[in-house]
């Protein structure tokens, strides 16, 4: 899973560190971002994350992971569809991005099925694991995503 993401691997610690940021950054206010938590029932495992960040005026970018064992499931439709209609409806939002690794095909086709546009490549647009990596940019627009999701 970690060679998709756009920030290092992590050990037990990193991640757990990782959360109490996220959980900290939950209680801000106002909040910058939101996640939601993949669970697989009924065993509440949990298997991956959504999030939307805000950016910019009502603007999001969507980011999500699920573990390896739990791709093609489609968990992470599910999450990121949610997670794109909580940011249209209850937090306003006009645009929501998100920015994929260009050999990371499932993604891209899961974003192009949810009505996102394809807008270019940001080169060199994230540093991870040592290297610099390409990401591709879509978008969605509150218009597109009413219409899509009627």
């Amino acid at each position: 899973m970690t060679s998709w993401l756009s920030f290092d691997s992590r050990d037990r610690d990193g991640t757990r560190s990782m959360l109490e940021g996220a959980v900290s950054r939950a209680r801000q206010e106002p909040r910058s971002e939101y996640y939601l938590a993949i669970v697989v029932p009924p065993s509440d495992h949990v298997v991956g994350f959504c999030r939307i960040g805000l950016s910019g005026v009502r603007a999001g970018k969507l980011g999500y992971a699920t573990a390896a064992s739990e791709w093609g499931k489609g968990y992470a439709a599910d999450a990121a569809r949610t997670m794109i209609r909580f940011g249209f409806r209850a937090l306003g939002l006009h645009r929501i991005s998100a920015a994929i690794g260009p050999d990371n095909l499932a993604s891209i086709k899961l974003v192009e099925k949810l009505g996102f546009t394809r807008e270019g490549i940001l080169r060199d647009h994230v540093f991870t694991n040592g290297a610099w990596r390409d990401s591709v940019l879509f978008s969605v627009l509150e218009q597109e995503w009413v219409t899509a999701d009627s």
